[in-house]
C-alpha cells in the first residue's frame, strides 16, 4: 500500500476532505500494524537471545 492520498489516478473528480483523512487514516493505521507485527517479531528474537546467553553462563 502507498499513501495516495490526493492522487487523481482514480478519476478527474476531485478528492474531497473527508476521503482524503479517511484515507490517510486507513494507511496509517495500516503502517501501525504493521510496525508492530515487526516490533513483536524483534522482541521475540532479543528475547529468544537473552535465554540462550543466560543458559551459557549458567553451564
Amino acid at each position: 500500500m502507498f499513501p495516495f492520498w490526493a492522487s487523481n489516478c482514480y478519476g478527474n473528480e476531485p478528492v474531497s476532505r473527508k476521503s482524503f483523512l479517511e484515507r490517510r487514516l486507513k494507511f496509517l493505521k495500516w503502517m501501525r500494524d504493521d510496525l508492530e507485527t515487526r516490533l513483536a517479531g524483534i522482541n521475540a528474537a532479543v528475547d529468544k537471545v537473552e535465554q540462550q546467553l543466560s543458559q551459557e553462563e549458567t553451564a
